[in-house]
């Protein structure tokens, strides 16, 4: 069999390790996963433990190479993460000090809002372009350093080392010889000047981080260090690294000005490109890095759905009122066949609070529009809609903060499997709604990246002429039942923020 040139895959996720191997038709030719525990120590706090990260990491990449070791050999490397979750090791034993600290941990709650009052967050975003709160990186760097102990004194002493999980892998993989971030992830940490492409002094300062723990910050194609032979069988280029959201925009291939994909799993994260300028939003929405490559930054707008796909997970598991989502089909043809299009009924599904442009946090849930003969049919299709809903409102905000237009919404993610999903979405939004060939996109993402470093690819040119669509969607409602089904979703959102 000839030589074929094969990228491993690494996405390291919230809750599961994968690894995937992809072949130059950018068809999956090997697939793995690694489900690790989540660990909930205190009240709105999340961990988990980095040995299992690297665990389950290490055994997924092993077995998806095996079983892609008869279509070819492995070329490079990429790497995708869940983002701003924060490891800090110690750099002669390779041990970590603490566990991670999760992105959605809220430990740091207080020390954000102190850092509100005291009139800085206008410096922070305009430096970051993020918002000062505890999803993002540096107030747990900072927690981490104060409550174990002797941790703060070994950071200034160069003795530790701070990374992200893209970062900590690559230092496994390599042995400990590489410390390495790129910029998307380090975009993500509240420590980084988006303009400059540096670490902020300033913020630095502000959050009481020293320099001495950051990461090398790179292009997202580029040289990371090769992995110790030791680890996976063979030195193997690490060739590409994007934080999960960044990596699906890649491999969705949204390359220009106004392109924008939204993915839809537990919550629902969209990022529109916005060139080479920098967009500050006056709608809540992050500005944050898109992607680097050849030291040359694209910029996007980012707004995150705090919950999607656990609105239909709170129907099963918390009310029972389904059994699975393979009901949902005949709950949203019950409803539209005997209700009509329009029903009255919305839920805000805002569990943990609303994400942008609202972000928040302290807002609850609510169904409104509840009257006797209301079935459970109608809260089936209240759930879905509220998704297309939440993502109408996203768009505005990025088009009023761009000034840019949309042709198309490019959609990835486990809910896109429902087609009346993505009709109602493009009814909402007006948008044409296109479903790709390829759903792997964020692990996709990290692919692209490394084949481009590695000369699998010539340019990102090269890259979009292989996104292909397997289904779209055009919107056919009247615009005077839009303006019905929105005015009520307004109103139910109003109610909720209360």
């Amino acid at each position: 069999m000839p030589y074929s040139p094969l990228i491993l895959s690494i996405d390291q996720g919230t809750s599961s390790s994968r690894a995937m191997v992809f072949n130059p038709k950018n068809e999956v030719v090997s697939f793995t996963q690694q489900a690790f525990k989540q660990y909930y120590p205190d009240d709105g706090w999340v961990e988990h433990d980095p040995e299992e990260i690297w665990r389950t990491t290490l055994e997924a990449c092993k077995q998806a190479i095996a079983s892609a070791s008869t279509q070819g050999n492995i070329a490079g490397v990429g790497i995708t993460n869940q983002r701003e979750t924060t490891l800090i090791w110690d750099r002669q034993s390779g041990k970590p000090i603490y566990n991670a600290i999760v992105w959605q941990d809220r430990r740091t709650a207080a020390a954000c809002e102190k850092l509100k009052l005291s009139g800085i967050e206008s410096e922070v975003t305009a430096k970051t372009g993020l918002l000062l709160d505890p999803y993002f990186s540096a107030t747990k760097i900072s927690w981490i350093l104060d409550n174990v102990a002797g941790a703060r004194q070994k950071a200034e002493t160069g003795q530790l080392a701070f990374g992200t999980v893209d970062t900590y892998l690559i230092w496994r993989l390599t042995n400990g010889k590489r410390h390495f971030t790129d910029a998307t992830n380090a975009s993500r940490t509240l420590l980084f000047n988006i303009h400059s492409g540096n670490w902020d002094a300033g913020l630095l300062k502000l959050f009481n981080v020293p320099e001495a723990l950051l990461p090398e910050v790179k292009n997202c194609s580029d040289d990371f260090g090769t992995t110790h032979k030791t680890v996976l069988g063979a030195e193997l280029a690490i060739a590409g690294v994007a934080g999960d959201q960044q990596a699906a925009l890649i491999g969705q291939a949204c390359f220009k000005p106004g392109m924008l994909k939204s993915t839809y799993g537990t919550g629902c994260f969209m990022i529109m490109n916005t060139g080479r300028q920098p967009i500050r939003s006056s709608n809540k929405l992050l500005t944050t890095i898109g992607y680097r490559l050849n030291d040359q930054t694209t910029y996007a707008l980012e707004g995150a759905i705090f919950n999607a796909g656990t609105a239909i997970q709170w129907l099963r598991d918390g009310i029972g009122l389904i059994e699975g989502a393979n009901e949902i089909d005949r709950h949203l043809k019950h409803s539209e066949t005997n209700r009509g299009r329009h029903i009255g009924v919305y839920m805000v599904p805002a569990f943990t609070g609303l994400g942008a442009p609202h972000w928040d946090t302290d807002a609850r849930g609510i169904i409104s529009g509840l009257t006797r003969d209301t079935s459970a049919s109608d809260l089936v299709r209240a759930a879905i809609e509220s998704v297309c809903y939440q993502t109408h409102d996203l768009i505005a905000a990025m088009l009023e903060d761009s000034g840019l237009s949309l042709a198309e919404i490019r959609v990835d993610g486990g809910m896109t499997a429902n087609n009346w999903l993505l009709q109602f979405l493009s009814d909402i939004t007006q948008s044409r709604i296109c479903k790709p060939t390829i759903t792997e996109t964020t692990a996709l993402g990290a692919s692209y990246l490394a084949g481009l470093q590695i000369g699998l690819f010539e340019s990102i040119e090269d890259i979009a002429k292989k996104w292909q669509q397997e289904q779209s969607f055009e919107h056919s409602m009247d615009t005077k039942t839009r303006e019905q089904c929105l005015d009520g979703w307004r109103k139910a959102v109003q109610r909720c923020l209360l």
